[in-house]
């Protein structure tokens, strides 16, 4: 039997580099830098959300979920909307296994073959993943390395056309660690609402800011519809709980029959995961110190990567304003995919290559370790980086 056609162009270039790293792992120590999960370095999930989980399950709460997502889980995700701003209805609450089946949901209901979505480059590869998957147009803008990785609201309209339905942006951004301002949200939504288009929040690292603001954009829209995604993974460090949701501000109700379709997706694929449901409302309502001291740590670590990258001669890097990722490019003649490769086999480091990310000549580097480790993989770097511009 042969593979679907629709399989062929799905690709997700974070898990694929790992199964190089594995190899190469079997021979050597490896230093892993690829993959986005606080988890495996010296962040624990909080205590009380972990209460919470093992209090549901001990409560025989392991039954089927309700397809939107518990009752209690939903009315703490609405009132936490509201406290920032973004003003949604509950029964516009729909409870995710982690953001990115939130994002193939909407995908599936929303679009068809033939529509097109605007997405960053460089971008989130779960993203083209599924337009590719459902035979959705990628129409790609490019964000302004010059300015920080910011939005390029010119470049945004150069690439609309009559098939365009919607953009995706990533804020704060995956792989580069921007924050978008205030000023230039509000372009984009005037912009979105000038051409009918939809817009899609990805905010995952909403509370992991090193520097700057975060500012909402479904709370900065008036009537453009935007569709925000969220969940307990980054802020509050459950990655393997895929415990994720997405909340609908659609004032004028231009959504209406294509929510019904996507609410129809939930209901098909039952629910997501009951008893990490009851860690939502703990989570949202309860004490944030575990951000703060979580973004103490990652601040000194972001500073370390920036200084460090930007002292070795063939790489820059611009500074990372929040979450956890930096994406370096490579001022040498050297293609990234070889240049991640090589770093594995012949250091034992672990990072992602830009191309990945549809922006080649750069790599995305994860800085989550502790700061000895972290120096010890710089150091590699720079001595593969070294060696490498010399050939």
């Amino acid at each position: 039997m042969q593979p679907a056609e629709r399989t062929k162009n799905v690709k997700y270039s974070i898990r694929d580099i790992a199964v190089l790293a594995k190899q190469v792992a079997k021979k050597r120590d490896m230093i892993y830098l690829n993959i986005g999960d606080p988890n495996r370095f010296d962040f624990k999930t909080p205590p009380h959300l972990v209460a919470a989980v093992i209090k549901a399950m001990k409560q025989n709460k392991n039954f089927y979920a309700d397809s939107m997502g518990e009752p209690e889980a939903v009315d703490a995700i609405a009132d936490h909307c509201r406290s920032i701003g973004i003003n949604v209805l509950n029964s516009d609450i729909v409870v995710t296994s982690g953001v990115s089946e939130g994002i193939g949901m909407c995908f599936a209901a929303l679009f068809n073959p033939g529509d097109n979505v605007l997405i960053p480059k460089p971008s989130y590869p779960v993203y083209s993943a599924y337009l590719n998957l459902y035979d959705i147009g990628i129409n790609f803008y490019t964000l302004n390395e010059g300015m920080n990785w910011n939005l390029d609201i010119d470049n945004i309209e150069k690439n609309i056309n009559e098939k365009t339905k919607a953009i995706v942006i990533i804020n704060p951004n995956n792989p580069t660690g921007a924050v978008y301002d205030k000023q230039t949200l509000k372009d984009l939504v005037n912009l979105a609402g000038q051409h009918n288009l939809l817009i899609f929040s990805d905010e995952i690292y909403d509370e992991l800011i090193l520097e700057g603001k975060m500012y909402h954009t479904a709370a900065l829209s008036k009537e453009v519809p935007v569709i925000t995604f969220n969940g307990l993974a980054k802020n509050f460090l459950a990655p393997g709980w895929r415990t994720g949701w997405l909340a609908i501000k659609d004032v004028t109700g231009e959504l209406k029959e294509a929510k019904n379709a996507l609410f129809q997706l939930a209901r098909a694929r039952l629910c997501s995961v009951t008893p990490q449901q009851y860690a939502v409302k703990p989570a949202l309502e309860g004490n944030r110190k575990h951000v703060k001291d979580a973004v103490k740590k990652l601040r000194s670590r972001r500073d370390i990567i920036y200084k460090r990258i930007n002292e070795i001669e063939g790489l820059s890097v611009k500074k990372p304003q929040a979450a956890f990722y930096a994406f370096p490019k490579i001022n040498f003649k050297m293609d990234d995919k070889l240049f991640v490769t090589k770093l594995i086999e012949e250091e034992g480091v672990a990072t992602v290559h830009g191309s990945g990310f549809d922006m080649p000549e750069h790599f995305r580097i994860v800085y989550l370790p502790q700061e000895p480790l972290l120096n010890e993989a710089l150091n590699r770097i720079e001595r593969f980086v070294k060696r490498n511009r010399a050939v």
